[in-house]
């Protein structure tokens, strides 16, 4: 089965990203200022409006040049990947191609020196710190 195909079905992220790359400026994104994030945007996937109260959400997250979060915990899980730039954790500095799982009670400060945009998938809220 070629590309074509197999990705003719899925959601235009997900063909785009199958066939030429994540084309980030195609998207629309929405400033995140909650959990003590400056310079974060969001292109929702799905999020809490749909999955109900403390449930999972998912966005291309997109960090400009020295944005970052201030300290969190997680409560789930949370999956990233890095599609394009740089992000950097308390665990080092990753570059595009980078897979990360924070696991349930981890704790980080994600920032970006030089901008990323990212895949992010929360099974449940952060926690504040």
């Amino acid at each position: 089965m070629s590309v074509e195909t197999l990705t003719s079905s899925l959601p235009l992220v997900a063909r785009s990203f199958a066939t030429t790359g994540l084309r980030s400026e195609d998207l629309d994104f929405l400033p995140i200022t909650s959990d003590g994030r400056t310079g974060v945007s969001i292109h929702r996937l799905y999020s809490t409006e749909e999955t109900g109260e403390g449930g999972p959400a998912a966005g291309i997250v997109r960090y400009e040049p020295g944005a970052g979060a201030v300290p969190h915990r997680h409560e789930g899980y949370e999956i990233i990947y890095v599609f394009e730039g740089q992000l950097e954790t308390d665990g080092g500095v990753h570059p595009a191609g980078s897979l990360l799982v924070m696991e349930p009670g981890s704790v980080h400060a994600p920032r970006s020196a030089s901008g990323a945009v990212l895949l992010v998938v929360w099974e449940k809220p952060v926690a504040t710190l």
